[in-house]
């Protein structure tokens, strides 16, 4: 299958790329990968949905893909699903386009990129050369698509080409009365609106002695045309330099325009995940709001705008490194003797990765010194040119987080820029202040942070912002900061439903959650050896309090110690960074978001990334977190993240953790709605050769879990009210596999009590005889079924029901669930004491003897369970009188 494709929000010039490429492709299929510009899609409703037979990409089935036909882009990033697919060595990509090189740039088999004005004039030359047949509908559309790329032939990054190729598609029959419909437009009332607030809002920057303008507006719902507006706003104030941002329901629009060289405006718009040219561009952002898209794009045209500078100017050289195959020690020795931070690791002479002083001495202090230094460096980091941009460097090391920037001269390593190199640059390199275009008391919002309140009103019950508001009004009566942390708000983000609230107080988390409770008239419950407490409100909601703390571990796979921190240091002692945003609860602040780790980042990638080198030799537990919430959310162990796992489990880190917390990370992932991915991954990571005999997790045990699953859903479809542990299914499953000895062994090192572990014996014994046994005995009654499984739990009925192949015994099984398990006599031992029986033993045979007889039909009445009961009183008094005969 071949298809043609472009970038998501196409233009004009996008759909006419498709049109000519299919022109050249026949037998290929035009799909869009996502939406498009709002002009497009009406023109595409009215005119082009009748003439050309678009596919849509819902439902298509990428694995049949051959060939990829990408026009108007390269970009791996703007072409949606089918970036998943460009890797592939089956699949042939051939790229059609004219915008400059970026960073994420696709390499096809056949590439056709030449800087004119419009990708469309490319694919309408090649016709021209090859004498393809183009029809005046065709024509129409393909010339519409470089008037719009040309701004109607009066871009400054209009060519030759583009007067060439308009002219062919002019003699094929373009008819220019729809371009100057659609191109040549009058602005609605709307349109003029939104063109008066960019005038208002816009503001001059001189950067470096070039002027530059920024516009920002917000409406609530979308405005067509907002490049026009923007071409019409550098028209009329006459401005070498323009980025224009507007908010338009839920996303934010820029739209850029420079007439300089200084300034290229494609480059600003790559970096928001856009395009375009050097001159002409623009991007969709989602993930920010408009001040911080603002902040963000002004500290862009900072970096952008000093073309002298580049990473040569401001590396730092010679080098000192160290060899991978060196130990921690002498890592450390070449740390202090030099006093750096970090360091490269070279192998066979090439960088393999970094270490940092702080890995270095959590490692020496559990006793890791004589490890190798391969073992524990940051496989994952970035490099940099001889003439990188400044732009670049701040984005490793600033939103990247990277310690230190190799520069590199081709392959040799050159030097090193760290954040004090940066940050000495930036300091002694700042911009004026702003001026704006019109009279406006209004100043820039530069200072405003991200808040997350409107997300919070969206995805919470109303009594539970009431609660978080009390709470931040509580700390601050104290004197206290008061934060939501952890999971809560990583699932808040995620749109995942989680009211199990955690907050950290910076202060005393004890002192806090007791006056609190006194305040509400709830319960608290204290623990003062780690400063937490959990508030228990009477519809047994809990909020658990911890005081902001730092943990620290005397030795790999210890328990943690705890002493008082601020909440940047509580957050760096979590997991993984998707679990170290917070949002701040206090009054002032309620609903700001915090991110020290780069946790949005991560949630947007979807990708589970410890915080530190050594997060598995501290906690291994983590390992088996990072499985669970991986299958949990569909995410990806990084990398990195990844190397640090398999090599926990190579030093064996694992059999040093304690039984009771490696069961309960277990039981969490048994409780997750399938476990049976996770512990696929634990099986690739070799945690479960850790855990258990190899015949514990094989083919045959996988089938198992897979029918576990199916009877556990039918068990909750059926039975919604009544509660299930469904986790002590999958458990049993788990342990199914195992020979007698090697359960007793794995029980063992779980740590689990001795009456429950007596159980789990128990049940496989009692749960083999009646699968080998009793059910296949012939003609079984009802009040057989009944007492050979009523000593089973539902958890254990429901793993035989997985574990057998035979349907009778399936249905046996259901019966009882069904009909059986809760029928009970109505007589009593009241109505026995009323026929004139002394209580005793007696009761409880004939209660039996009576259920057993209304389980298997031959009882239906009160009257009927009487005279039963009589008829059996008498046979008992029969064989008493024989027995006292028989002494005498």
């Amino acid at each position: 299958m071949e298809v043609i494709t472009t970038h998501l929000n196409a233009d004009f010039d996008a759909m006419a790329s498709m049109v000519a490429a299919k022109k050249l492709y026949p037998d290929a299929l035009l799909v869009f990968p996502g939406s498009q510009e709002k002009n497009l899609r009406d023109f595409f409703v009215h005119t082009a949905g009748y003439l050309f037979d678009f596919t849509k990409l819902k439902g298509l089935d990428l694995s049949r893909i051959r060939r990829l036909i990408l026009v108007d882009t390269r970009q791996a990033s703007r072409i949606g699903k089918f970036q998943d697919i460009v890797s592939r060595p089956d699949v042939e990509v051939h790229v059609y386009d004219h915008h400059p090189p970026s960073e994420d740039d696709i390499r096809g088999a056949l590439e056709i990129v030449q800087p004119v004005g419009a990708t469309v004039t490319l694919l309408t030359l090649m016709l021209q050369e090859r004498r393809v047949p183009v029809t005046p509908e065709e024509a129409t559309i393909l010339i519409l698509g470089i008037f719009e790329d040309t701004g109607s032939f009066t871009f400054s990054s209009t060519t030759p080409e583009d007067f060439r190729a308009a002219a062919f598609l002019l003699e094929c029959g373009a008819d220019l009365n729809v371009v100057a419909d659609l191109v040549t437009r009058e602005l609605t009332s709307e349109q003029v609106a939104l063109l008066h607030e960019l005038l208002h809002s816009a503001r001059t920057y001189n950067i470096q002695g070039v002027e530059v303008c920024i516009a920002t507006v917000s409406v609530d719902r979308y405005v067509g045309d907002f490049a026009v507006l923007v071409h019409k706003l550098k028209d009329m104030e006459n401005l070498d330099v323009v980025f224009a941002l507007a908010r338009m329901e839920d996303r934010i629009y820029m739209v850029a325009r420079s007439r300089i060289p200084d300034v290229n405006v494609g480059e600003i718009a790559a970096y928001f995940g856009g395009g375009g040219h050097a001159t002409a561009a623009s991007a969709t952002i989602r993930e920010l709001t408009l001040i911080q898209a603002e902040d963000r794009l002004f500290e862009l045209l900072q970096s952008t705008i000093k073309p002298a500078v580049t990473a040569r100017t401001l590396m730092s050289s010679p080098v000192i490194t160290i060899d991978a195959q060196a130990d921690l020690a002498q890592a450390e020795e070449l740390m202090v003797r030099y006093n750096i931070n970090a360091m490269p690791v070279l192998e066979n002479g090439r960088i393999v990765g970094l270490i940092n002083r702080q890995v270095l001495e959590k490692a020496i202090y559990h006793g890791l010194q004589a490890e190798k230094v391969r073992e524990y460096m940051n496989p994952d980091f970035a490099v940099i040119g001889v003439d990188g941009r400044l732009v670049e460097v701040q984005k490793h090391l600033v939103e990247h987080q990277q310690r230190i920037l190799p520069v590199m001269d081709g392959e040799n390593l050159v030097g090193v820029i760290t954040r004090r190199d940066l940050l000495n640059h930036l300091i002694t390199d700042r911009s004026r202040e702003p001026t704006a275009l019109k009279d406006d008391p209004g100043t820039g919002p530069w200072s405003k942070q991200k808040n997350i309140v409107g997300v919070m009103a969206e995805q919470l019950p109303k009594d539970i912002i009431t609660l978080l508001r009390s709470l931040g009004e509580h700390a601050e009566a104290l004197g206290y900061k008061v934060y939501a942390v952890g999971g809560f708000i990583r699932d808040l983000l995620l749109r995942r439903p989680n009211l199990d609230i955690d907050v950290v107080v910076e202060g005393d988390g004890i002192t806090f959650a007791r006056t609190f409770a006194d305040k509400e008239g709830i319960r608290a419950r204290c623990h003062k050896k780690f400063n937490t407490a959990v508030l228990i409100f009477p519809n047994q909601r809990k909020v658990d309090v911890a005081t902001a703390r730092l943990e620290y571990y005397q030795y790999p796979a210890a328990l943690p110690i705890v002493q008082f921190g601020s909440l940047k240091m509580d957050l760096y002692r979590r997991d993984f960074t998707i679990n170290t945003l917070a949002v701040a609860l206090n009054p002032k602040e309620f609903g700001t978001l915090i991110d020290f780790f780069g946790g949005q980042k991560d949630l947007k990638e979807k990708a589970i990334r410890v915080l530190h080198n050594l997060s598995f030799v501290e906690d291994p537990t983590r390992i088996l977190r990072a499985i669970r919430f991986e299958q949990r959310f569909g995410f990806r162990v990084g990398k990195q993240t990844a190397g640090l796992m398999r090599n926990a489990v190579k030093m064996g880190l694992i059999d040093r953790l304690g039984g009771q917390r490696l069961f309960h990370e277990l039981q969490h992932i048994f409780m997750e709605e399938d476990p049976l991915p996770a512990l696929r991954r634990l099986e690739e990571f070799g945690v479960m050769e850790a855990l258990c005999p190899k015949t514990c997790f094989d083919a045959k045990a996988e089938q198992l879990f897979v029918k576990i699953k199916e009877v556990i859903l039918w068990y909750q479809l059926s039975f919604l009210d009544e509660p299930l542990e469904a986790w002590r299914v999958y458990f049993l499953g788990f342990l199914s596999r195992m020979k007698p000895g090697d359960l007793h062994s794995v029980l063992a090192r779980l740590d689990l009590p001795h009456n429950a572990r007596e159980r789990i014996v128990w049940a496989f014994q009692k749960v083999n005889d009646v699968l080998t046994d009793f059910l296949r005995l012939p003609a079984l009654r009802p009040s057989d079924i009944y007492r050979a499984l009523q000593p089973l739990g539902p958890e254990e009925l429901l793993f035989m029901m997985a574990k057998t192949n035979r349907e009778e015994v399936k249905r046996a099984i259901s019966y009882y669930f069904h009909r059986y398990r809760y029928v009970k006599p109505d007589i009593g031992g009241g109505d026995l004491k009323a026929l004139g029986l002394p209580p005793g033993p007696l009761y409880s045979r004939i209660l039996t003897a009576v259920r057993d007889a209304k389980l298997n039909g031959s009882v239906k009445t009160v009257e009927d369970e009487l005279g039963l009961a009589r008829t059996l009183m008498a046979e008992a008094d029969q064989v008493k009188e024989k027995h006292s005969a028989g002494h005498s």
